[in-house]
């Protein structure tokens, strides 16, 4: 899947470049609509399932909504 894709390719970047913290948005949620529901449940996923030696992500998110949903999948 695409979307899944972008997290691990950039956890992937990430780790080349010995970076400890990675900051993402909802990727896709806004210009392209994907439902916030569906992508925070992919990046959630995706981001627990990639072997990386980030240790810390942290959403950056826009309204309430993104955050309920985003917040729901991390619980």
């Amino acid at each position: 899947m695409l979307l899944a894709s972008c997290y691990r390719e950039s956890l992937r970047v990430a780790d080349e470049l010995g970076a400890r913290t990675v900051a993402f948005p909802a990727i896709s949620t806004c210009v392209y609509r994907w439902p916030v529901e569906d992508a925070a449940r992919i990046a959630v996923e995706t981001v627990r399932q990639t072997p990386t030696s980030v240790e810390e992500v942290r959403f950056v998110l826009f309204g309430e909504q993104a955050y309920e949903a985003f917040a729901a999948q991390v619980r």
